[in-house]
């Protein structure tokens, strides 16, 4: 059973990256790669129940994810077609490639910190697309905006999910990771950076402006009500289940709803034509549904893996094989570029204890460094990589040949000044 579930993995991952010359849409075949190693899994399985209770278990976490992807996009939706991000454009005047390459990730960076990488990645992209008009350069933009905001994830509590499953499993505390990585993540981020600043030249070219307020018949007041709103709603995610303990697509759709309500007070007098597409409906209709099935896709294969202890496997492998535990950190890092990096760390979880590693050990400051910022190395490596992919309809060749090699220098920077500070 092993070896049929990596091979149908392996051969859907490759089909995935080859999409453009194969001309198969990557929904379609992660769709067909999850579906079939479920099945692999139960057929060889003689518990079906366990199985059936463990995909059911599985899905549970994975529609979290996506209804806080569909919450995240329907927001950031609704924001763009109330023109709420002209509010930003118009203050950002640089034209510069290398300026305002500068400005967009860092402020994704620190923004990542306080949201979380995903939502980060999702507002950045639709601001990118104000912003820019030439499709290579949004590429080129957008693949820096996947390693900022994994490296702006990486040094907060809340800005990751591998670095909140640590904080929540008190392997870290808040204020010391903070302290212990925002320099390594920043570092991560800043040598791509400088690296492009020598190749990029010349200007980018802003895209026309969109539709008027005025054909929307929307006053300036509602314009920023919804962008305020919408952003503020964000931000108070984190703090939602920071307070409540649920999780954060609770948080997200109950945001949702109240931005839902506060549209259709502030466009209950407009006709329907008028009303309709300003609506929460109008952004959900909007939204990339291929890509979130894509994700979904992408998720469920992982989770087969994990499930039939592949995963697991793999990392007591890798902790058997490679005894030095910075070494062993640069590893996972870089395999949660090809895999997902939530169920390797979870694995690491358990072979681990605190009675081996107590809180706030370098080794696991290390591992959630090396985790977080290692899936920029591949475009399907992290959660913001894919939710880009899916955005901008990026390449994953295009990614390895333009992008990844800056990631990887950065993710070594980076831990280099870690292991020397």
């Amino acid at each position: 059973m092993i070896p049929t579930l990596v091979i149908i993995f392996l051969i859907g991952y490759s089909i995935i990256t080859l999409e453009h010359p194969l001309k198969v849409n990557k929904a379609a075949t992660a769709l067909i790669t999850g579906a079939l190693c479920w099945t692999v899994y139960i057929l060889f399985s003689a518990e079906k129940e366990i199985v059936n209770e463990s995909l059911a278990h599985h899905l549970g976490e994975l529609s979290g994810i996506l209804f806080f992807l569909l919450g995240a996009m329907a927001i950031v939706e609704l924001i763009d077609v109330h023109d709420g991000f002209d509010l930003i454009v118009t203050r950002i005047t640089a034209t510069g490639k290398v300026k305002l390459l500068w400005i967009i990730c860092l402020i994704t960076f620190f923004l990542s910190a306080v949201l979380d990488n995903l939502t980060t990645t999702i507002v950045m992209v639709s601001l990118l697309k104000k912003l820019i008009k030439k499709d290579e350069d949004r590429m080129l933009f957008t693949g820096m905006v996947v390693i900022a905001a994994n490296a702006g994830g990486t040094w907060s509590p809340i800005g990751d999910v591998t670095t909140t499953m640590l904080w929540i499993g008190n392997q870290i505390t808040s204020a010391n990771i903070i302290k212990a990585l925002i320099i390594p993540s920043l570092v991560s981020l800043l040598v791509p950076l400088l690296i492009l600043s020598f190749k990029l030249k010349g200007n980018v070219e802003r895209p026309p402006e969109s539709e008027t307020n005025g054909t929307k018949k929307l006053t300036p007041r509602q314009q920023s009500i919804v962008f305020f709103s919408g952003v503020f709603i964000l931000i108070l995610v984190p703090v939602f289940k920071t307070f409540t303990h649920l999780p954060p697509y609770m948080g997200i759709l109950f945001g949702l709803g109240i931005l839902w309500l506060l549209t259709e007070i502030l466009h209950g007098g407009k006709d329907d034509e008028d009303k309709h597409v300003l609506s929460v409906v109008y952004a959900l209709r909007k939204i990339d549904t291929p890509s979130v099935l894509f994700f979904f896709g992408i998720l469920v294969s992982i989770a087969a893996l994990e499930s039939s202890g592949i995963l697991s496997g793999l990392a007591t492998w890798m902790t058997d094989t490679i005894t030095n535990k910075d070494l062993l950190g640069l590893t996972f890092g870089l395999f949660s570029a090809v895999l997902d990096n939530v169920p390797l760390v979870a694995a690491v979880q358990g072979m681990f204890p605190l009675s081996v590693y107590p809180t706030d050990h370098s080794f696991w400051e290390f591992l959630t460094y090396c985790t977080g910022t290692g899936g920029s190395a591949l475009i399907i490596g992290s959660a913001a990589g894919v939710a880009a992919m899916g955005i901008e309809k990026i390449n994953f060749f295009w990614y390895l040949k333009k992008i990844s090699w800056l990631a990887v220098c950065g993710f070594f920077a980076g831990a280099l000044v870690y292991l020397i500070g």
